[in-house]
């Protein structure tokens, strides 16, 4: 059909005439409403940002001399944030003489990788950024089925004669 024949049936039906494919050979095009398919183009961009999942990076920091318990609860933060789906920057934060100390940091990086390490795998070595020395740890998508998989569940309650035993003692 040639453009012309094309413009006038588009015209008799009172549509346009809009290039679907133009590097086809012959370039393909197809008579539409152009408002409503603009229309429904950008709702169907919007629905698929909805549920796009951004891949977000999450930041928690420490310090080289923090405690043990403080390193624990951080360690619950970051697995927090890895069953959420983000990306997590662990960053130990240098302050005057502690530069010097740098061991200490790899250190702690490296127990808390250790820590975390099936929930999470390492996507960037210890690196120092100015005052900072950090790792970022990725969700390991493997870990949480295989865990949900291999973990037992106790269903049956306890009895009698352990809570009594656990009672005397």
């Amino acid at each position: 059909m040639t453009v012309q024949q094309a413009l006038s049936l588009a015209r008799d039906r009172d549509l346009d005439l809009v290039e679907v494919a133009p590097n086809s050979v012959p370039p393909v095009c197809r008579l539409l409403d152009y408002g409503k398919f603009r229309y429904l183009q950008s709702t169907k961009e919007r629905e698929m940002r909805k549920t796009q999942k951004s891949n977000t990076l999450r930041e928690v920091r420490f310090r080289p001399r923090i405690g043990k318990h403080d390193i624990e609860a951080k360690e619950r933060l970051v697995r927090k944030l890895l069953d959420e789906g983000s990306k997590v920057k662990v960053s130990v934060m240098f302050r005057g003489r502690e530069m010097d100390h740098q061991e200490i940091a790899v250190r702690l990086l490296r127990q808390v990788h250790d820590e975390l390490k099936d929930d999470a795998k390492l996507e960037q070595t210890p690196s120092l950024e100015g005052r900072f020395m950090s790792i970022i740890l990725a969700p390991d998508k493997g870990a949480a089925s295989k865990a949900a998989k291999s973990a037992p569940i106790n269903i049956e309650p306890e009895s009698e004669s352990q809570h009594a035993e656990t009672q005397d003692t």
